[in-house]
């Protein structure tokens, strides 16, 4: 399916992306099928919000700007997209977990345990679209994102001027500048997007599907695994969604 580009042009960074997202109304950008049949529909204008009550999560409870360094120990999901865009409009930096960070400011996690004595603030998330609080232990002082982010405003408030010249994104493979850090735009196309690959590459595939005035259809990895030996079932997603691969 193609897309009537709304882009405006190229896209220089986060701010103008989510501003754009948050401009598109109603039309699908992000639909996410997830383990045991999920299945979860974002319109450019609920990203763009989302990304926004987290933006200000960061920036009143953090202090999130350029500089800081925020570890995101998530897997291939639409809530790391959001995490992801959030991050990056405060302009910081965001490392995976393979990569060499030597003391992260903060961690978003879905296994908060996994990080309770690293001394870095900790935000806890939960995966299931329902969630409405984390289902688990939360080491002392972490922050139970499900119930946290919604009680935070719809639109940015004050937001640190992000610094083109800083990292964005920090992996074991290198790094990408906020100036680098969104792609050429993509053709404006709905597209399926196989889930099984690195965290960090898809989300980068995402903001130039994006940029394009695109939409992307994410699969899960395992969702993704069941879709490659079943060609009937990737055939009805594909018609249901309109979507290309």
């Amino acid at each position: 399916m193609q897309i009537a580009s709304r882009s405006g042009g190229p896209v220089p960074d986060i701010a103008s992306l989510l501003a754009r997202l948050a401009a598109d109304g109603g039309r699908p950008r992000l639909t996410w099928y997830g383990d045991d049949g999920e299945r979860v529909e974002l319109s450019g204008a609920v990203l763009a919000n989302w990304a926004s009550k987290t933006v200000n999560l960061l920036v009143e409870e953090f202090d999130v700007g350029p500089g800081t360094s925020v570890v995101v120990d998530l897997p291939v999901h639409w809530r790391t997209a959001v995490w992801a865009l959030a991050a990056w409009r405060t302009g910081a930096t965001i490392a995976v977990p393979d990569a060499s960070v030597a003391q992260p400011d903060v961690v978003v996690t879905d296994s908060p345990e996994r990080w309770a004595d690293g001394g870095a603030d900790l935000v806890a998330v939960s995966l299931p679209a329902l969630a409405r609080r984390y289902d688990g232990d939360l080491p002392p002082g972490a922050i139970d994102a499900a119930s946290a982010v919604m009680t935070y405003g719809d639109a940015i408030g004050w937001v640190p001027e992000v610094e083109p010249q800083q990292d964005a994104l920090v992996t074991a493979a290198g790094t990408v500048g906020h100036k680098d850090l969104v792609p050429e735009p993509g053709a404006g196309a709905r597209v399926l997007v196989d889930g099984r690959g690195a965290v960090a590459d898809l989300l980068r595939h995402l903001l130039g599907v994006w940029a394009g005035g695109g939409s992307v259809v994410l699969t899960s990895p395992a969702t993704a695994a069941e879709l490659e030996h079943d060609d009937a079932r990737l055939a009805r997603l594909l018609s249901t969604e309109q979507a290309q691969r």
